[in-house]
């Protein structure tokens, strides 16, 4: 059986909206294809009815500065946001999130749309964006909407994409501002291409020696990328100190939902490998508030 029956090159959202909703069920979009690809030859995914590729369309493939925000285009490669002076200057932990993906030839197709829309719980560009208050914009027959990325999830592998004529097409990302930073560290096999056994994204804002705000994101702590909401309220407001690291360290444990994943690593080794990971993702990123 062919994985694939149809594949259509749209040059414009609206073309590539009008055939995923006129497709007979399932259809899937394709950018880089690094994921959906080697699913669909290994049978981890099930046959599709046509494959519609969004990277003839041009708007998708840009990064811009708009007002206060950084609009990444879905169609974005990982190797793109990591060579864009714009994302350096105003997102370390996505910059070194997508820095570390795959290879150099998969960061080169590899898109952070794809990274998002696979919906799993330890992508490493998802946790990046995550910590960054990144909102998400989809594109349906009836228009376009943005949405926070806590709300794109709904459970391993699955967004709320699953089963509707819509996809994603572009994420904005704050500005960075005074006495903001943030940071990304992952843990991985020594061949550096698989998934992570761990990844960690903070970013922070400070007040003098005060933590005024922070956003915590690990992967995978849960069925879906996890924000640490509890931890972040139990630093807002308080002296950046060991003590104060120390606490969120207990915090994190008592909230992230560790699993044993038999070809990476084991619940309890999450856990103890955690607290030190959070440490110095957290201590970067608040030395980059000054």
């Amino acid at each position: 059986m062919s994985i694939w029956k149809e594949y259509y090159q749209p040059r414009s959202i609206e073309e590539a909206v009008a055939v995923l909703s006129s497709s007979p069920a399932p259809s899937n979009i394709i950018a880089g294809g690094t994921d959906l690809m080697l699913d669909l030859n290994q049978g981890n995914h099930p046959p599709v009815n046509a494959l519609i590729d969004i990277t003839e369309i041009e708007e998708l493939k840009t990064i811009d500065v708009v007002n206060s925000e950084i609009i990444i285009g879905a169609c974005v490669t990982h190797n793109q946001i990591v060579k864009d002076q714009n994302v350096q200057n105003n997102a370390d932990a996505l910059i070194e999130a997508c820095g570390l993906i795959g290879g150099p030839q998969v960061r080169n197709s590899a898109t952070i749309g794809g990274n998002v829309a696979h919906a799993l719980p330890a992508a490493d560009g998802t946790i990046g964006l995550l910590s960054l208050n990144t909102e998400v914009e989809i594109a349906s027959a009836t228009g376009k909407r943005r949405i926070p990325i806590t709300e794109f999830f709904v459970g391993p592998g699955r967004s709320i994409l699953e089963g509707k004529a819509e996809f994603v097409t572009r994420f904005f990302v704050p500005l960075k501002k005074a006495c903001q930073g943030s940071a990304f560290k992952r843990i991985m096999r020594a061949q550096g291409i698989a998934l992570p056994i761990l990844n960690n994204s903070v970013w922070i804002e400070r007040d003098g020696d005060l933590i005024k705000e922070v956003r915590i994101s690990i992967g995978p702590a849960g069925p879906t990328p996890f924000r640490a909401a509890n931890t972040e309220a139990l630093l807002r407001g308080e002296i950046f100190s060991d003590e104060t690291i120390a606490l969120a360290q207990q915090s994190i444990l008592g909230e992230a939902k560790f699993r044993t994943s038999p070809r990476r690593a084991t619940a309890e080794y999450r856990r103890q490998l955690v607290t030190e990971l959070f440490r110095n993702t957290i201590i970067q990123a608040w030395q980059r508030t000054f």
